[in-house]
This record gives structure tokens, C-alpha cells and sequence, in this order.
């Protein structure tokens, strides 16, 4: 570090950490920390960024990085308003104050559709949804629902496994839950729908080669590695294209309900402001002559 730029960093550093008695006084009565043409840098602007636990070699170059690269913005921004031509800088005066107008207004309507949207989807209005809308929610993959172990190679009562996986009624379930500590992987819960490319993931044995052949509906398939035995039954199958079912696009659903909620609720917030205005005569508009 040079000495001019040790010298601003002790500067900074020194006002950092004056008390809080003038925090409330107006920055004209701040000691700047540094100065470019008639434009200022106080300590209030760099305090809320400081953090409490930063140690104060780690200040001290903070402050003097943070000096720094506001001066050389500073200075570019002044050189760019001499040296740039006047339809550009018209330009990019359009553009900040479009962008500070659709941020204040943004903010504004988040907060309103916050305040006052409805957050809740109730199970009625998602199937209703659902069954307006279906034909917009088409699967981009196989899905299917099965039930699948995974077996040590050596597991002595494979064919009892097999027999109750593929039946599977209420004593069958208490009895694979009750071994279900011997088996290496598990998943009885065949009402989910699953994507068979995570279906493959969980079964190496499964290729995209060979998916066709064992994901068929109501199949029951049995493969091995060298690492164990693969048993599973698809209960049920959908293909690429097929209307997803509800289950498994209700996150979704919900979210596409509330956002269409939402500009709902924001178009008609924009209508009843105009309607105001004009009634309080505060929004004209002008016929041409």
C-alpha cells in the first residue's frame, strides 16, 4: 500500500469508527472521506457495508478498495458526460429514468398483490384448474409408478421377495416391511410418479437402451449387476406427450393458479388507479385537433 492511499485508509478508518453521536446530522456536517469535483463520499455511505466481525487490516483495505473505485467511477462518469455526444447521453438519460420508473412501480405492485392477493389454492380450485387446463401440462418424459427392492447378491429368499412384491396385498406389505432392513434399496410407495430417468439412475442395470423392454405397465422385471439384484413392478406408465397427471405437476399447477392470480389482481389495480385519477381529475387525455 502507498502512502497516499495508507493516509485516506487511516482517514477512513478514523471516521468509521467515531460514535454514533453525529449518525443523525445531515452529510454536510459529515467529514467527507473523499472528494471528486462537487461530488462527496461519507462514512455513512460505507458504514452499512462494513461488516462487525471484519478484522481492521481487512478495514482498512475495504475502505481504501471501496475510496478507490468510487473515485474512478466518478471520474468516468464526468469524463463520459463531456466527451459523449448529446443524443447518447439523451439516451441513457430515457433509459435511468425508465428503469427507476418500472423499479418503483414494481415495487409498489409486489407490494400491493402481497397485501391484498389471495395466497391459497384450495383442492377444489386446483382441480379445476386441472381440468380446464390439462391439455397445457403434457409430459417431457416417461413417467411411471412402481415398487422396486434392491437384494444383496447373495439373498436367500429372492423368490418369496418376488411373490409378494408382485402380489403385494396387506399381508404381503407387513411382511416386506418387516425384512425391509435386508434389502439395500426399497420403495413401496408405487402411488408416486416417478421420471424413469431417475427410475435409471436408482437401477443401473436400466439403460435408456433397454428401458422399453422392463418399463412396460403392469411388468414386473428382475435384473442384476455385480452389485446386487434389481426386482420391480410398474404399476403404471405415461408416455412423452400424455397429459401429466395432477399429482405430479401440483406444484406446478399451484404456482401457475397464483401467478395468473396475480396479474389478474394487478389489471384491475391498474384500472381502478386510472378510474381514480380521473374522477379526482388528476388523469386527462387530450383529443387532437
Amino acid at each position: 500500500m502507498n502512502i497516499r492511499n495508507f493516509f485516506i485508509a487511516l482517514l477512513a478508518m478514523a471516521a468509521l469508527v467515531v460514535g454514533c453521536k453525529g449518525v443523525l446530522s445531515e452529510k454536510k456536517e459529515e467529514l467527507p472521506l473523499a472528494r471528486v469535483g462537487e461530488s462527496y463520499l461519507y462514512r455513512s455511505d460505507i458504514a452499512p457495508l462494513m461488516s462487525k466481525s471484519i478484522s481492521r487490516e481487512d478495514s482498512v483495505s475495504f475502505v481504501t478498495n471501496y475510496i478507490n473505485n468510487w473515485a474512478s467511477k466518478q471520474l468516468l462518469l464526468a469524463k463520459a458526460k463531456i466527451n459523449l455526444p448529446e443524443d447518447k447521453l439523451a439516451e441513457f438519460d430515457k433509459l435511468v429514468a425508465n428503469y427507476k420508473s418500472d423499479l418503483y412501480t414494481r415495487a409498489y405492485k409486489e407490494a400491493l398483490v402481497h397485501q391484498g392477493s389471495d395466497s391459497t389454492v384450495s383442492d377444489a380450485q386446483l382441480k379445476s384448474f386441472y381440468k380446464k387446463e390439462q391439455k397445457n401440462f403434457l409430459l417431457k418424459e416417461t413417467i411411471v409408478q412402481l415398487r422396486y427392492v434392491e437384494l444383496p447378491k447373495q439373498f436367500l429368499n429372492k423368490d418369496e421377495v418376488k411373490q409378494r412384491l408382485k402380489r403385494f396385498n396387506t399381508k404381503d406389505v407387513a411382511y416386506l416391511d418387516s425384512i425391509g432392513v435386508q434389502f439395500k434399496k426399497l420403495n413401496f410407495n408405487d402411488s408416486i410418479w416417478i421420471p424413469a430417468s431417475r427410475v435409471i439412475t436408482e437401477i443401473p442395470p436400466l439403460t435408456q437402451d433397454n428401458r422399453d423392454r422392463h418399463l412396460k405397465k403392469s411388468q414386473f422385471f428382475e435384473l442384476e449387476d455385480a452389485k446386487g439384484v434389481y426386482l420391480g413392478k410398474v404399476v403404471n406408465l405415461l408416455r412423452s406427450n400424455d397429459v401429466a397427471p395432477i399429482s405430479f405437476i401440483e406444484p406446478t399447477l399451484k404456482q401457475v393458479l397464483l401467478s395468473r392470480r396475480r396479474l389478474d389482481y394487478v389489471r384491475k389495480l391498474e384500472v381502478e388507479i386510472i378510474d381514480e385519477a380521473i374522477k379526482d381529475n388528476d388523469f386527462e387525455i387530450y383529443e387532437e385537433e
